[in-house]
């Protein structure tokens, strides 16, 4: 699909979209809990369905009705599972350990990047607790044997959800459960998120320090009613786009006490110094003269796209450092920012781990490539808030990976959204 975006300002209010992030999660908890799960959730995105899928596949049921996802926990576990991951990063290494845990002879399919991104970390552990792996790092991977109990040590500054794939699979495994994280823990709200979802399943954690641990005999319990909270990664595109473009937005359906990391963009963009003001369960953001910051983007990758579009107009150089887990995202993102930034006008350079941005003017505008990566979308339709000239993406469908009704919503606001479909 092919969009064209003109020169536009955006105002008003938007409902944030439901955290894929927490719907990953409840969707595993509900899939092995004692009863049928509700889950609230406004929407449903392609990785979503990519979970939803697995599970089907696993023995669960999950069907889509009114806004809500029923699910039936899995009643019995079939000895071999196809599991089509599509591209969705989180349902690979979440489902991994949990087929493992299962005993199910599984095959994995994985489609784009997914093959490339690191999972050697999780490998390791498997193969050490009792699993046979073929197919490493190809489109199709295959898993046998039943992961057995243990301590597992996991690196904290590869991915956390290798932690939160097995938090969630080890109510399943006998014997010993700890998993000791080792080195510096990045993206640690992830990690609390997946305990936090795990609780509400009735399933006691401890942790302290790097350790976390669970006692023998804890099962999953479902709360009958669970609701998916909105979601800061994808609103911190809404948030940025006004503080950059001098326009103000609202956003509800945010939870101002979430594990969410990216909640932290209301703080950073009050930094920059953005008019923000958080009120209940909404953001509201206009522009009062934005100016150039260093931010340390270990435990926020995923905002990167929106800050350093957000930087183009503040006054002075914004510096995003400790980024480097991003190359290995949908696309080398510290790479398809810096290169759609600068096709769009803008003065942007890209270290080994970083991105600088010198601020204080207007895009110029453009025609660019998606690389496939849904967050690269969004930040170029964003950047036609700030153009002088109308901006056009090629492959804007990799929108529909966490946020199918982007540009809807976009043209809500104001803007002036043209698709062209193939």
């Amino acid at each position: 699909m092919k969009v064209t975006l003109l020169p536009s300002s955006i105002s008003g209010t938007i409902q944030a979209i439901a955290s894929k992030s927490f719907a990953h999660r409840q969707l595993i908890c509900s899939s092995l809990a004692d009863r049928e799960t509700e889950i609230v959730c406004s929407n449903l995105s392609d990785d979503i369905r990519a979970t939803m899928g697995c599970l089907v596949s696993l023995g669960a049921y999950a069907d889509y009705l009114d806004g809500s996802v029923i699910v039936t926990p899995i009643a019995s576990i079939p000895p071999e599972a196809l599991l089509d991951c599509g591209e969705s990063g989180s349902t690979y290494r979440f489902l991994v350990p949990l087929a493992a845990a299962l005993g199910v002879r599984a095959r994995f399919l994985l489609r784009g990047r997914l093959p490339e991104r690191p999972m050697w970390p999780m490998w390791e552990n498997l193969e050490g607790h009792g699993m046979s792996i073929s197919g490493m790092g190809k489109s199709e991977v295959t898993l046998s044997g039943r992961l057995s109990g243990g301590s597992f040590i996991l690196p904290g500054d590869v991915s956390s959800q290798f932690i939160s794939g097995l938090l969630m699979a080890m109510p399943l495994i006998r014997g010993e459960k700890r998993i000791e994280i080792k080195d510096k823990v990045e993206s640690a709200g992830y990690i609390n998120m997946t305990i936090d979802v795990l609780r509400s399943f009735g399933i006691k954690v401890r942790k302290e320090g790097n350790a976390i641990t669970m006692s023998e005999g804890e099962k999953f319990s479902s709360p009958g009613v669970t609701v998916t909270e909105g979601d800061w990664s994808n609103s911190a595109f809404w948030l940025c786009g006004a503080a950059a473009s001098g326009q103000e937005v609202t956003c509800r359906g945010l939870n101002m006490d979430s594990s969410q990391g990216d909640a932290a963009i209301a703080g950073i963009l009050r930094d920059m110094g953005a008019d923000v003001e958080c009120s209940g369960s909404s953001v509201r953001v206009k522009a009062a003269g934005l100016k150039g910051i260093e931010i340390d983007a270990g435990d926020i990758p995923d905002l990167v796209p929106a800050i350093a579009l957000a930087a183009c107009t503040a006054e002075g150089v914004t510096r995003i450092t400790n980024a480097g887990r991003l190359r290995v995202k949908e696309s080398d993102r510290l790479f398809t920012v810096a290169d759609t930034l600068r096709k769009l006008g803008a003065d942007i350079e890209e270290g080994e781990d970083s991105l600088s941005v010198t601020g204080g003017r207007r895009l110029a505008g453009g025609s660019v490539d998606s690389h496939g990566d849904h967050r690269i979308v969004m930040m170029a339709a964003i950047a036609s808030l700030l153009s002088e000239d109308s901006i056009t993406i090629e492959g804007a469908g990799a929108v529909n990976k966490s946020y199918p009704g982007f540009f809807e919503d976009f043209a809500s606001l104001g803007a002036e959204v043209r698709k062209e479909q193939p």
